[in-house]
């Protein structure tokens, strides 16, 4: 096999390598939104807590007395009395309460869908770290191929008098260099897989693909922003939490208003008994004083922690696409040159016409590889940046 054809072949087969497999993030997405602990246990959690809402929507306990008093002569004789009451707040403070508890129940949802989101945008990230890293490693390995290749030209003709030392030595240099970046992408495919096996409750997930999933057609700014405000979880649960502290607000007032008591009295004294209703009321007077107004003061925060998540998220948002219209413009170019150019086929003309020197050739090489390795990693963070633009559909 000369240089010319390995040279050829390398670059026909690094272009072409993104249509050789299939894409398997949204299965390994589905698994670990299935498996993954930290998704079970925020989810145990907001359950327990959906619970927790729900007490203290009744009345209070029933109280019972009962008392006995010695007397001081026979004729008199001994006291008794028995007392059952129960103790009621005013009838609307239980409506408030429990519409109070539905809307939290629902605010843990959005709670529930932000925490799930973080881990699966997580996740995905990981998905698309491999798949660059696979990329790497397949163009290390093809880089090792042909220069071990050429090492053995150039010791063939080293052998036969019509090389030179240095030359090859340069080649044992590069192929030292190629072995050592070539380790370094299958440790980090290792250990992206060892994240994804975590994530997946510690079920083994093995994802090999070479090719990125296919991307939607990224509408202007302004319906990007719309639609991602529009399905927000955060914003959801700022807005809830609005209506909370309105709710908290009316259960306050309703707190205020008088309880309401009711029970049955016996009493048995003087050798009669005597027995009837027992009804009181409270006045509201020092109990949840200052509540309303501090309630009030909560709904001010929470107007104000939403005006801000609204114009910092605007911005964020509005950053990430500015930096994916920016990255797909220079992904867009570097296709455009990789797709019209033969590099790694020339240099081996040249170098086995003995037009360049050995030090030329691997000069040269490298910055051609340096330049796809940057067209690489230009892929790789258009597509993360695309992942966090469309969070929201995680």
């Amino acid at each position: 096999m000369n240089a010319k054809f390995i040279g050829a072949n390398l670059v026909l087969i690094i272009l072409c390598f993104n249509a050789v497999a299939q894409s398997n993030i949204e299965v390994v997405i589905s698994e670990i939104a299935k498996n993954n602990k930290s998704i079970q246990a925020v989810s145990q959690f907001y359950a327990a807590q959906s619970i927790q809402f729900k007490t203290g929507l009744t009345p209070s306990n029933p109280q019972v007395e009962y008392d006995l008093l010695f007397g001081n002569t026979s004729e008199i004789g001994n006291q008794s009395e028995f007392s059952i009451t129960q103790q009621f707040d005013f009838p609307t403070a239980y409506f408030r309460q429990s519409e109070l508890a539905k809307t939290k129940s629902i605010q843990i949802e959005y709670q529930l869908t932000a925490s799930r989101q973080d881990i699966l945008l997580e996740a995905k990230m990981y998905c698309i770290e491999l798949i660059y890293q696979h990329k790497l490693r397949k163009q290390f390995e093809l880089q090792k191929l042909y220069i071990e290749k050429i090492l053995e030209n150039f010791k063939v003709k080293l052998d036969n008098g019509d090389g030179n030392l240095l030359d090859v030595n340069k080649a044992k240099l590069q192929l030292i260099e190629i072995n050592k970046q070539l380790v370094s992408a299958i440790s980090e495919i290792n250990q992206l897989g060892i994240k994804l096996t975590e994530l997946n409750g510690g079920n083994a997930l093995i994802f090999t693909d070479t090719v990125y999933p296919n991307q939607p057609v990224i509408p202007e700014f302004i319906q990007l922003e719309s639609t991602y405000e529009a399905a927000d979880p955060l914003l959801k649960i700022l807005q809830q939490q609005q209506v909370i502290a309105q709710q908290e607000i009316k259960v306050a007032k309703a707190l205020r208003l008088p309880k309401i008591e009711f029970g049955y009295h016996y009493q048995g004294l003087l050798g009669q008994n005597y027995n009837g209703f027992h009804t009181g009321i409270s006045i509201p007077l020092w109990e949840h004083k200052n509540t309303v107004d501090y309630k009030q003061a909560a709904l001010l925060t929470s107007d104000l922690e939403m005006q801000a998540h609204v114009n910092e998220h605007y911005f964020h948002i509005k950053h990430i696409y500015e930096k994916y219209r920016n990255l797909s413009i220079t992904l867009a170019e570097y296709q455009s040159v990789f797709e019209s150019i033969s590099n790694v086929a020339l240099l081996s003309k040249a170098l086995q016409l003995g037009e360049i020197s050995a030090i030329t050739y691997f000069s040269e090489l490298n910055y051609f590889l340096m330049a796809y390795g940057n067209y690489l990693e230009t892929e790789k963070e258009y597509h993360l940046v695309i992942a966090e633009l469309y969070k929201y559909e995680l």
